[in-house]
């Protein structure tokens, strides 16, 4: 996904601080909006533009997460990613930075083009829901849905061949990062 500045500022729905605009904020923006106010997570639960830092051949890479819902205690819940193509094509790359988010990894993840949606676990990458914006899950609906889909650590090797897809999709088939329209902000979990 490449993202260009559009040179304005907005105000963030989550924070109430003014972000840089971008091509993707305002899908960004909408998805906060829904998470909070149709779905019920709680606004405090919720950061954008998380920061998926990994290792690659002794280079150090980064790969954004649009949102992340955290549980009551900071552990990561749910990992958000926009996509502006079908959002199956974005199904490795999703669990890739599922697996290595900070704190992770994350039980599930949701990949969007704000009309359809797939709602996948991240431990095996089954997908849990595909459809329109109604698989985004409730937040009533955690506690049972992490339950189920239980993320437990991986190994070494593992996170070795995760880091290497992610970048992959991040520096290869994306094209790297945005110009800085990517780098994450400030707060990067609701503990912090």
């Amino acid at each position: 996904m490449h993202e260009e500045s559009l040179n304005r500022v907005i105000r963030d729905y989550l924070t109430g601080e003014d972000v840089e605009e971008t091509s993707y904020e305002e899908f960004r923006q909408a998805l906060a909006r829904l998470l909070v106010e149709e779905r019920g997570f709680p606004k405090d639960r919720l950061c954008a533009k998380v920061g998926v830092c990994f290792p690659v051949d002794g280079r150090d890479y980064t790969r954004m997460v649009d949102l992340a819902a955290f549980s009551e205690d900071g552990a990561p819940l749910l990992v958000v990613i926009f996509c502006s193509g079908e959002p199956g094509s974005y199904i490795r790359e999703t669990l890739a930075a599922s697996r290595l988010f900070p704190g992770g990894p994350a039980p599930l993840a949701l990949i969007t083009d704000t009309r359809e949606a797939l709602l996948l676990r991240v431990a095996d990458g089954h997908i849990l829901a595909r459809g329109g914006m109604r698989v985004i899950p409730f937040h009533d609906d955690m506690p049972a849905l992490v339950a189920a889909s239980p993320a437990p650590p991986v190994s070494e090797a593992a996170l070795e061949r995760e880091r290497r897809i992610l970048f992959a999709y991040s520096e290869f088939l994306s094209g790297g990062c945005c110009a800085g329209a990517c780098r994450p902000t400030a707060k990067t979990n609701p503990g912090d």
